[in-house]
């Protein structure tokens, strides 16, 4: 009698594994930067788009690595040329997430995470619904509150504003698939709860398709 066939691969008739396209969003100081490096340490397979900017480098910062530093002539070409997946200004400064570098990593079948704030990811949302949207929230307005002091970078009236800014964006939870609570001093936690997202998008019946 022939032995039934005992190979561990994918039922006959499935379909690969779709690449997903994720997107990280939440408050200033919420501690998303701090997340995805976390995310990096751990060698988990995603490919992390690098911002494209007009700000000036800062010490210590790497074209390429933190951004992708560009003069505002090459920033507005990337605008003319609908290059860029989601764009802001901030602070006088352009910030936008560079298409080609997404539909690439998309193409050679690699998730891919981007980190965004709320407006962005509204924006994200109408144009690639079929994305995975997840909310990085603090325990609490007073956590966050404390989060930003810790940062000495703002000033009163800035951290104020900051604070009610982020009071805001906590009433778009209804743009997002997931929320992800960073607790202070429990990252590995987050980072955590983020991967078993992406796994269990990676398990679903009906896989998400990106077209770019």
């Amino acid at each position: 009698m022939k032995a039934p066939n005992s190979s561990y691969g994918p039922p006959r008739g499935s379909r690969p594994n779709k690449p997903l396209l994720i997107v990280l969003s939440g408050p200033s100081g919420v501690g998303k930067d701090a997340v995805l490096a976390r995310m990096k340490e751990s060698a988990f397979p995603l490919r992390y788009i690098t911002t494209a900017t007009t700000r000036t480098r800062r010490s210590g910062e790497r074209d390429g690595v933190d951004y992708h530093f560009v003069s505002l002539p090459q920033f507005q070409e990337l605008l003319r040329s609908n290059e860029l997946l989601e764009w802001a200004q901030v602070y006088g400064n352009w910030y936008g997430i560079p298409k080609a570098d997404v539909r690439d990593a998309l193409k050679r079948g690699e998730d891919v995470i981007v980190k965004i704030d709320i407006q962005g990811a509204a924006t994200i949302r109408k144009i690639l619904p079929q994305s995975v949207f997840i909310f990085l929230a603090p325990e609490s307005l007073e956590d966050l509150q404390h989060r930003l002091k810790r940062r000495h970078t703002e000033s009163p009236e800035e951290l104020a504003l900051r604070l009610k800014t982020a009071e805001e964006e906590m009433k778009q939870l209804h743009l997002f698939d997931y929320i992800v609570v960073n607790r202070w001093n429990e990252i590995d936690r987050a980072v955590g709860e983020i991967k078993a997202i992406i796994s269990a998008e990676k398990s679903r019946v009906n896989p998400r398709e990106i077209t770019l």
